[in-house]
């Protein structure tokens, strides 16, 4: 049987991301995502649901996503569901939850500029010899 776990989500950070470190010194950090959604339902009457998504990243991106967003940064986020259970102490009850697995993160939007060092990209111009190649160099 074939299977297929893929989730890609945008929204902003429900709190400043939660950075741990593994016994073995893996970085791993916890970060809340919320998204909205907007429609008008059969009345004309605009609603709005907003849906919580706890996410997890390990590794170097852990570390780069903690670094660089906060609360209310927006974030895109590329991974998959993990299906997380425990027994709750209190009530002894089996609990789950999903949780979204990082496995690629874009920042949204423009740099925060409270961060050292983090400055936009600027393009580097193209002459127009990179554009068009010399006739010699056509491949037919």
């Amino acid at each position: 049987m074939a299977s297929f776990n893929k989730v890609i989500l945008m929204g902003n950070l429900t709190r400043d991301p939660e950075l741990r470190y593994t016994p073995r010194g893996t970085p791993v950090a916890r970060l809340g995502l919320a998204m909205n959604r907007r429609w008008t339902s059969e009345t004309g009457e605009v609603r709005e649901e907003t849906t919580f998504v706890e996410v997890e990243a390990w590794g170097p991106q852990a570390e780069t996503i903690s670094k660089y967003v906060k609360k209310g940064s927006p974030l895109l986020v590329e991974g998959r569901l993990r299906m997380d259970q425990w027994d709750d102490k209190q009530t002894g009850q089996k609990r789950t939850r999903l949780v979204v697995v990082c496995e690629n993160a874009r920042f949204v939007g423009a740099p925060p500029r409270d961060v050292e060092g983090l400055e936009p990209s600027k393009p580097e111009p193209v002459s127009q010899e990179d554009i068009v190649p010399p006739e010699d160099d056509v491949p037919f």
